[in-house]
């Protein structure tokens, strides 16, 4: 079993800055990539920011330059620094892990739960 601790979300007036953690724990050999999506009210959930096992970044282009995604190996921990936040940030924000249970195994998927950022005065 897998499991995502989520948390850091909330109500943030415009311009100001929230930072999401999340946390991975159970069978887990090795990660993939860690990431944080998000899904607005009548949207699609999309990618935000993304970090590879190796360390590369990529982020939406809607995010570049006001968000930073961060890893801790140990724990297992995924961070999104988010700064000069603006309404139309506001979504539910869900953590995404691509993992190993082994050596051998495929890649697998997790999802946390999501936690919801607001942005409005």
């Amino acid at each position: 079993q897998v499991q995502l601790a989520e948390s850091g979300g909330g109500l943030v007036q415009p311009g100001g800055s929230l930072r999401l953690s999340c946390a991975a724990s159970g069978s887990i050999f090795s990660f993939d990539a860690m990431g944080w999506y998000r899904q607005a009210p009548g949207n699609q959930r999309e990618l935000v920011a993304i970090i590879s096992s190796g360390g590369s970044t990529d982020y939406a282009d809607s995010v570049k330059g006001r968000f930073t995604i961060s890893r801790d190996n140990t724990p297992n921990t995924v961070y999104l620094q988010m700064q000069s936040l603006k309404p139309e940030d506001t979504a539910v924000y869900y953590c995404n892990v691509r993992f190993k249970r082994s050596r051998y195994d495929f890649t697998r998927d997790f999802w946390g739960q999501g936690t919801q950022v607001t942005v409005s005065s």
